[in-house]
């Protein structure tokens, strides 16, 4: 056998080998790659769903807060919560909140009303942050203020409860 056909065989099985090997890593890769790409399989809350169920604890709130039921009030919000509403200093923990509600309803003349409409809500099903805004009528249902509000919600023993909240009013407060 010349040298020349030597090499030849000898390239073609060099080439074969290579080609072999290359074929079996790419499959290898490919196995890897498609086992990597494969997610978990995760749950996403139904936002729909709570930001019904927070509309309905709004709604609920409100009826509370129309009846100037402060202990009703309370029951919504957590041992813990912190309120800051508008031209009021931070309210921390119920005692805080219940005495400022307490001033409030003292100074809110008689027939006034409020309604609490739910934006949005954001984040997962144990933790919801809702965006809202309210609309406060007088007793002929005249509208006197509109404000906007946040709420940070905990679900504790399978009910939100108001662990923050934030709300100022649109009007000029000078």
């Amino acid at each position: 056998m010349d040298k020349k056909n030597y090499f030849q065989i000898a390239s073609a099985c060099i080439a074969l080998s290579l080609f072999s090997v290359a074929c079996t890593s790419s499959d290898k890769q490919e196995a890897a790659s498609s086992e990597m790409v494969a997610e978990p399989v995760v749950a996403k809350s139904d936002m729909a769903a709570i930001k019904a169920e927070i509309q309905a604890v709004e709604t609920a709130f409100a009826a509370a807060d129309n009846a100037g039921d402060v202990n009703a009030i309370l029951a919504f919000y957590s041992d813990d919560a912190v309120s800051m509403g508008s031209g009021n200093p931070m309210a921390v923990g119920k005692a805080a909140i219940q005495k400022e509600m307490e001033e409030s309803f003292a100074k809110r003349p008689e027939g006034t009303s409020v309604k609490y409409e739910v934006l949005d809500v954001f984040g997962a099903e144990n933790t919801v942050t809702e965006t809202g805004k309210a609309i406060r009528k007088d007793a002929s249902g005249k509208v006197i203020s509109n404000g906007k509000y946040m709420a940070i919600w905990e679900k504790r023993d399978g009910k939100y409860i108001c662990v923050r909240d934030i709300s100022n009013s649109d009007e000029d407060e000078d």
